[in-house]
């Protein structure tokens, strides 16, 4: 018999606190996206500040580049793992705030980086970007496992979609602030393309890391204000009184709907985490969830494979233009692929989640991501490398619209619907933790195998082996989504909590169903 407040849970028809709690979560991956996509501009600045004496004029070395993205990533994938068991153990609510406050003190540290010599201010970065990837990494579960413990069982996919879609509006407000920061400083110093990088360049880069932190700052207090979720109090904290009180507040249902008058008693999992019996249940899902996200990750973040190779073609040469107009070309780029294929994608995803399912979405995604990059990789060197025309751009944007409608976007949503509330938010920071084992891997490891015969890399594979074998990854990523991904769509939360049940031939038999039941929705 499930607990009624509970039930209210899963029937309650969409209302304000639902899209108040949508921007409240999603401004984490607001600034997630934001920092991300905010580093190529500001590279170009750094390398115009500090290396524009170097024998490359201009360039931030490759090791450097790798080294900033990865340290990042690193303290992402602990950040997910530590604040993901600490969600389950004491609560998503009193660590989801410290979460954010670490995001906002590091994003403004990174804009105060120690010093003006070169090693100084490199070395200072990297340590503040690696407390700001511990932040996004302890977001990403909180935000995911709140939405979906507030949400409906009917609309719950679209929610935490949603929450996920606003690092789409990160990655265009990064453009947006870089572009709007250079213009202003262009126009205020009038530098020629000639003339050496003015001073103020080194307060520019630093201005655009800081003005990220304003957006989560801003959402800190109603943060702090929103009660626990109903699913932990209830079914992890075993006070069931205080859950009917807490969705009173936020939800407009009547407290005599949600009151138990005779208490059933609760039969939370008794099993501990990495347990035997727990493997036998959930060791499944947890594999899928972290291989297909980790497939998932190797291909996105490589996207950066495409970008010196269209900078090369749409971007000005940095000798003709100063270091503001080198940097704002960047972000302007950027922000046109966010708003033509980025976007569009999560908001296709929040559309069909609930209506397709999250198996067929993530499944049509990897195929069709494979499928474009085998149409650039095969006829690379033939075609694409000296033509990156109009066909080459329609090309580079379906990678980022069939990556976001499609397994950037379920891959968040999935882990956050499959575990019992007791293991939710941990198993959703292993699996997110995995996948930033893979975008270390796409981000540095593809990055410096695709650049064949240049004189800043060492020999690699080249561009075409690079493209054909990211097309591999994604059909494996298609071929473990099929067998081994649970369709979740229509689901309870609360069918997670039964611990009679073992995952006997029913449940095994419900993941390779899964097509069929989500085509048959």
């Amino acid at each position: 018999m499930a607990l009624k407040v509970l039930s209210a849970l899963d029937s309650a028809k969409t209302q304000l606190y639902h899209f108040k709690a949508i921007i409240i979560a999603g401004m984490g991956l607001f600034t997630d996206a934001y920092d991300l996509f905010c580093i190529p501009p500001i590279m170009i600045l750094i390398g115009r500040v500090y290396y524009d004496k170097e024998v490359d004029k201009y360039r931030v070395p490759p090791g450097v580049v790798s080294t900033m993205v990865a340290i990042a990533l690193l303290g992402t994938a602990i950040g997910q793992v530590v604040f993901g068991r600490l969600g389950d153990q004491i609560g998503r609510r009193r660590v989801y705030g410290t979460a954010l406050l670490i995001m906002v003190v590091s994003s403004l540290a990174c804009g105060f980086s120690i010093c003006r010599k070169r090693g100084c201010v490199l070395a200072s970065l990297g340590l503040f970007r690696f407390a700001l990837g511990l932040g996004i990494g302890g977001d990403y579960p909180l935000s995911a496992v709140i939405m979906s413990e507030f949400a409906n069982k009917t609309t719950r996919g679209a929610f935490i979609a949603a929450v996920f879609s606003m690092q789409g509006f990160g990655i265009l407000a990064a453009s947006t602030v870089t572009m709007v920061v250079c213009a202003i400083f262009d126009r205020l110093s009038k530098v020629s393309p000639s003339a050496a990088t003015p001073d103020e360049a080194d307060i520019a880069w630093r201005l655009i890391l800081m003005l990220g932190a304003i957006p989560a700052a801003l959402t800190f207090y109603w943060r702090m204000m929103m009660p626990e979720t109903a699913r932990y109090t209830a079914l992890v904290a075993q006070n069931v009184p205080q859950a009917a009180r807490d969705v009173q507040k936020v939800l407009e249902v009547p407290m005599s709907e949600i009151t138990e008058e005779n208490p059933v008693p609760l039969n939370p999992p008794t099993y501990p985490l990495f347990s035997k019996q727990f493997f036998h249940r959930h060791g499944r899902d947890l594999l899928a969830c972290s291989c297909t996200w980790f497939l998932l990750d190797i291909v996105f973040y490589s996207s950066n494979l495409f970008q010196s190779q269209i900078y090369e073609h749409y971007l000005p040469n940095r000798d003709k233009v100063n270091a503001y107009k080198d940097a704002f070309a960047v972000a302007k780029f950027q922000a046109i692929v966010a708003a033509c294929s980025t976007i569009p994608g999560y908001w296709f995803t929040v559309y069909f989640i609930d209506v397709v399912g999250r198996v067929r979405i993530q499944a049509i995604g990897f195929l069709c991501m494979a499928l474009v990059y085998l149409a650039i990789g095969i006829p690379y060197e033939i075609h694409w490398k000296n033509n990156t025309n109009a066909g080459f751009m329609v090309l580079y944007g379906l990678t980022f619209f069939f990556a976001n409608f499609g397994p950037n976007t379920t891959t968040f949503i999935v882990p956050a619907e499959l575990f019992p509330a007791k293991f939710r938010t941990t198993c959703h920071g292993i699996s997110g933790a995995a996948g930033k084992v893979g975008a270390i891997i796409g981000s540095v490891g593809f990055l410096w195998a695709s650049h064949k015969d240049e004189k800043s890399y060492p020999d690699a594979i080249g561009m075409t082996a690079s493209l054909i074998l990211l097309a591999g990854v994604c059909l494996a990523g298609m071929v473990v989504t099929l067998l081994f991904t649970r369709e979740t769509m229509g689901r309870s939360l609360e069918e997670n909590e039964n611990d009679q049940d073992g995952p006997g031939e029913l449940r095994l038999g419900s993941r390779y169903s899964s097509w069929n039941e989500a085509g048959a929705a």
